[in-house]
Order: structure tokens, then C-alpha cells, then sequence
């Protein structure tokens, strides 16, 4: 380390050096950021011969610390009222850097690179500690989960059917208004695999369009039903406007978990699926699938991100 030493100019000048008038510097802003103010109002006390600084940036960032409290309070006493083990983790931002994306090994069709097919992948490639939960097809339409989780501000993406949507798309617009992400799972659930070109792509942009009349855009995400496609599915995806075609690495019923890849562990970037059902088809509610979700979640020290957000 070298010692900073002031020259002769310096002291002639009569100004201090340049680390001196850093370190006022530095004093002056630690001064704004902690509030430190003159007979309670709205100025710092300036170095002489300085002109009074107004210290807005203090009250930003008290602003936003009780703002942060306040959030992290709401989430405790959610988590209370729904039975959670804990309070799950704010969402964290999008990463400033997107991750590359690509199709995982062994999920590739005959000339998908060539071809410059949508990507088919069970994970995010993140070493941030977070999952991402996505729900399909849009059979049970619990109001209770809509304000489970409006009020544990945890982030999902639902991939709709269709058929199962027609009788309740005002649920999915409600689901919509609150951030929810609405993508692509086909207009009436067919497994596509071996069917004809044109008949999966009158199953995927006919969803396209559908999606459009009612939510407003077309998605680029999209889920074969089953987790099943082939070559012409991802063709006619790509050619319906699709990107990316996200599967998944675990599932989460009501009462129970199961994993694509053995162990019992999540790990970081894992895409988890569940359905929407209700106790006519799973024992337990939509309610009873989230704690279940969240409480593995958090127990293993993640955090549950936005798909979107990293795409």
C-alpha cells in the first residue's frame, strides 16, 4: 500500500490533497445517507466554506427500508393465516445478465439447432437459490388460491388449456392483473406427439389466438400437455411465435412431491410443475398444494423467482 503524501503545490495552494477532499467527501455523503440534520429540518450541516446540502436520499432510503419492513411483516402474518412452517423469501429481481438457454440433453429433436427450434428445457441455468413454479391447464378455479397467493406475494406462471379456460377467463384476467404471466398449453390438452403438423399447429396458434382475444398478447412460452412432443410440435411452435418451450424437474400434488431426476433435493434454476385441482381430483386443495410447495421450498433455503424474469 502506498502512502499518499502531499506535495509542495499542494501546500503552496493552500487546498488539501486529493484524498483529503475524497475523504470530505465521503463524510459529507455518509452525512446525507444517515440523516444527520441541523435543528431537525431537511439540511446537513456542510464543511465551511460549502453551501447547505439538502439530504433527500436519506429519507429515499428510510422510505424504502419501511417500505421492505413493512412487506416482510405482511408476509409473516400471510404465512400465519395460511399455515406456513415460515415465511417464504421476497422474490428476488430479474438478473441484470439473462442466462443462456438451451434444450437439455437428450430433449433435442432431428435438426433442432438447424433448424433454430424453440429450446426445451427442465431448468434455469442460475446458481441463484431459486425454483420457479408454473400451473397447467386451468381445471379448478379456487378463488382461495387466487388470495393465498395475492397475499404470500409468491410469483407462478400459469400455461392454459383452452377448453378448461371458456367457462372463467375473468379468473385468469383476475390472476393476470396481479403480475401472473399467462402462457400457451394448447387449445384442448391432445398429447401432440405423432400428430400431423397441421393439426399441432391448429392446437398451438389456435391457443395463440384465443390468448390474444382474451388476455390481450400472444404468448411465447409454451407446454406440450404430458411433456410430450416431437419434431413437428416444436416446428409448429416456432412458427405459432413461440421461444421457449420450459418442461419441468419436479411436481407437486396436494400431498405429495415427485422428481424427473431422482434424490429428493431441489436444486437451483429447477422449474417445478403443478396443475390446477381440486379435492375432485387431488386429496387436499390448491391451498393445500402451495403450503406443501412452499414449506419444501423454504425449509431448503430457496426462494421462488419469476420464470419470465429470467427468459
Amino acid at each position: 500500500m502506498r502512502a499518499v503524501v502531499q506535495n509542495d503545490k499542494s501546500r503552496a495552494s493552500g487546498r488539501a490533497p486529493a484524498g483529503a477532499r475524497i475523504a470530505l467527501a465521503v463524510l459529507v455523503l455518509a452525512a446525507i445517507a444517515s440523516g444527520c440534520t441541523q435543528d431537525g429540518g431537511d439540511q446537513v450541516t456542510p464543511a465551511g466554506g460549502q453551501q447547505p446540502l439538502d439530504a433527500p436520499p436519506a429519507r429515499a432510503l428510510d422510505s424504502y427500508a419501511t417500505r421492505l419492513r413493512a412487506a416482510h411483516a405482511a408476509r409473516v402474518a400471510a404465512a400465519r393465516r395460511w399455515d406456513l412452517r415460515r415465511a417464504p423469501s421476497a422474490a428476488p429481481p430479474a438478473p441484470a445478465t439473462k442466462p443462456r438457454i438451451t434444450t437439455r440433453k437428450g430433449f433435442e429433436v432431428e435438426g433442432h439447432r438447424e433448424l433454430g427450434l424453440p429450446p426445451v428445457f427442465t431448468r434455469i441455468p442460475t446458481s441463484d437459490k431459486v425454483v420457479f413454479l408454473t400451473i397447467d391447464d386451468g381445471a379448478e378455479k379456487d378463488p382461495a388460491f387466487l388470495r393465498m397467493m395475492s397475499d404470500l406475494d409468491v410469483p407462478y406462471s400459469a400455461f392454459l388449456s383452452g377448453y378448461l379456460v371458456k367457462d372463467d377467463p375473468g379468473y385468469f384476467r383476475r390472476m393476470q392483473s396481479g403480475g401472473v404471466a399467462l402462457h400457451n398449453h394448447t387449445l384442448y390438452h391432445p398429447n401432440l406427439r405423432g400428430m400431423s403438423y397441421q393439426a399441432q399447429k391448429r392446437e398451438i396458434c389456435g391457443m395463440q389466438r384465443y390468448m390474444e382475444r382474451r388476455f390481450g398478447a400472444r404468448p411465447t412460452l409454451f407446454r406440450p400437455p404430458y411433456g410430450s412432443y416431437d419434431r413437428s410440435t416444436l416446428r409448429a411452435a416456432k412458427d405459432c411465435g413461440i421461444a421457449y418451450v420450459p418442461l419441468w424437474n419436479e411436481e407437486v400434488f396436494a400431498d405429495h412431491w415427485e422428481y424427473r431426476d431422482g434424490g429428493r433435493r431441489l436444486r437451483p434454476g429447477d422449474i417445478v410443475l403443478t396443475h390446477f385441482r381440486g379435492r375432485d381430483q387431488w386429496k387436499g386443495t390448491m391451498a393445500d398444494m402451495v403450503r406443501r410447495f412452499l414449506n419444501k421450498v423454504t425449509a431448503q433455503g430457496y426462494t421462488v423467482a419469476r420464470l419470465e424474469d429470467y427468459l
